[in-house]
């Protein structure tokens, strides 16, 4: 499935191959959580912001449009005519963020939805159950996340709980790939590392579902409160652990320098809902660092968002237009933004891959990892 071309000191230039077609990495996937970009993006504009993989919710599908309804209209790709990869996460990190009680048993997990506080069980069984009438590319295995920090003893039996999940994930997954009714029987399972802020829980947790020997793994339950730097010590401690013919998986994060830190450390896959969230609030990332559109100076602004980007946006329109749309409350306004935000992210990662082709990703990263951090 996974092909590595070139490595950089610990970066890695490789491509994914599967059955609805290939991903370069290193690889940003943007999240469309209930199938849709927020921000009034569609599958096709999505083609035109250069992205390679689409990720969506098991938990938000599940509950609407149901997961049983979207298999009825021919899998995800049919439903959303999004014809590319599509990653479904697991549901797991929703029970932990959105479900304000939930009871954790070795069975599952009981919880309330946050729409209408009706009573959900989900189990290892039934997030591959939902993400299998999904029909997606690639299922994430249903973990628990735990909040950091959490106690030692705490997150040591979440890890050995999530590490039991993981293989009855394995199992369930083997089963319903060889049901005819299935209508992605090429699904591909990625197993979550877990173990919180403890570097000895994560790398014992990493070997032990290393030993699964699945399609992909994932580094999961970081930027969930700790910090940067915490994140980045963890990262370092678990990449020797992973398998190197296999991509690793970066969940949740996270801002253009977090994702050149994590490349340089040897990532391959991230996913965030960063830039579609904040340039709903016109925040927009630039090659000159961050810009907050709503300021009062580009008021009269002729000049695009960032003169060095050439999506549809700035090619197209002005700072002031894009402000006054925004201040407006217009939904062009944050369908122009959101667009921007994400054709900038595929084209970072775009080239973070020419320089790794290039052999020149170490002063890439030299002269970008703090430079697109100013805000403007």
């Amino acid at each position: 499935m996974f092909e590595i071309i070139k490595k950089e000191g610990d970066a890695r230039r490789g491509v994914i191959n599967t059955v609805h077609g290939t991903v370069q990495t290193p690889a940003f996937m943007n999240v469309a959580t209930c199938g849709a970009i927020k921000g009034a993006l569609s599958a096709f504009d999505l083609k035109e912001a250069k992205c390679q993989i689409m990720l969506s919710n098991t938990y938000h599908l599940h509950l609407r449009p149901g997961d049983e309804n979207v298999k009825a209209m021919g899998g995800l790709h049919k439903f959303t005519k999004w014809s590319g990869p599509i990653l479904t996460d697991s549901g797991g990190f929703q029970v932990f963020s959105l479900a304000k009680l939930r009871n954790i048993t070795e069975e599952g997990v009981t919880f309330n939805s946050h729409i209408d506080g009706h009573k959900i069980f989900m189990s290892p069984e039934t997030s591959m159950q939902i993400q299998s009438n999904l029909g997606s590319t690639i299922a994430m295995a249903f973990d628990e996340c735990v909040e950091n920090p959490s106690p030692y003893d705490y997150t040591k039996n979440s890890a050995k709980l999530t590490t039991k999940w993981l293989k009855r994930c394995k199992a369930e997954m083997e089963r319903l790939n060889s049901l005819e009714t299935t209508i992605n029987n090429e699904q591909k399972l990625f197993g979550i590392n877990q173990g919180g802020i403890y570097k000895d829980l994560r790398v014992e947790h990493m070997k032990e579902i290393a030993e699964l020997d699945l399609p992909g793994y994932a580094i999961g339950g970081l930027a969930v409160g700790e910090e940067t730097e915490v994140m980045y010590e963890i990262i370092d401690e678990v990449i020797p652990y992973m398998p190197s013919n296999k991509p690793r998986y970066l969940m949740g994060v996270g801002t253009p320098v977090n994702i050149i830190e994590a490349v340089h450390r040897g990532v391959d896959m991230f996913d965030c809902v960063m830039p579609s969230r904040n340039a709903r609030h016109g925040h927009l990332f630039t090659w000159s660092g961050i810009r907050n559109i709503m300021n009062a100076k580009y008021t009269l602004d002729e000049s695009p968002i960032d003169e060095q980007c050439d999506c549809p946006v700035c090619r197209n329109f002005s700072r002031a237009y894009v402000r006054h749309l925004m201040k407006a409350g217009e939904m062009l306004g944050m369908r122009l933004c959101v667009t921007h935000n994400l054709y900038f992210y595929n084209t970072l990662l775009e080239k973070i891959r020419e320089a790794l082709d290039n052999g020149t990703f170490e002063s890439f990263y030299k002269q970008y990892r703090e430079l697109l951090a100013v805000r403007i």
